[in-house]
């Protein structure tokens, strides 16, 4: 299932802080790096299904709140780094509502079998041919 962030742009509050990227001097006078906040749980854009699914799969995540937080620093630009959080939180989303196919356990054909049990039999006949003849 995909999740376009960008529907949930008024539930984002952006603040900004010093960044420890590059920049060179100019990070100790501009607050350039972006962090994002996002709560989860009171966000209404996601049915309850999907919102129950990904409480359970980001808790390690989430403030006491129930708060997501991403931090983007590696741009020397403020704009860049809030597009660099959407698309962390993008990312994130896709993994945890990612789903695994279901395996389907089927049999082996007839002729595998058979072809299966022939080797035995040869390899077992192979062996016993080793054997010290007694008298």
């Amino acid at each position: 299932m995909l999740v376009d962030v960008a529907q949930f742009y008024h539930e984002f509050d952006f603040t900004y802080a010093r960044s420890r990227g590059p920049g060179g001097q100019n990070v100790n006078r501009t607050n350039s790096a972006a962090i994002l906040r996002w709560n989860l749980r009171d966000t209404l854009m996601l049915p309850d299904n999907i919102k129950e699914r990904l409480l359970v799969k980001l808790a390690t995540q989430l403030t006491d709140d129930g708060d997501i937080l991403i931090r983007s620093e590696e741009f020397r630009d403020q704009d860049q780094n809030r597009s660099a959080c959407l698309k962390k939180l993008q990312a994130l989303l896709q993994k945890a509502l990612f789903v695994p196919k279901k395996r389907i356990a089927t049999k082996p054909s007839r002729s595998s079998v058979r072809k299966r049990l022939d080797s035995k039999k040869r390899h077992s006949e192979v062996k016993a041919g080793r054997k010290k003849v007694s008298n």
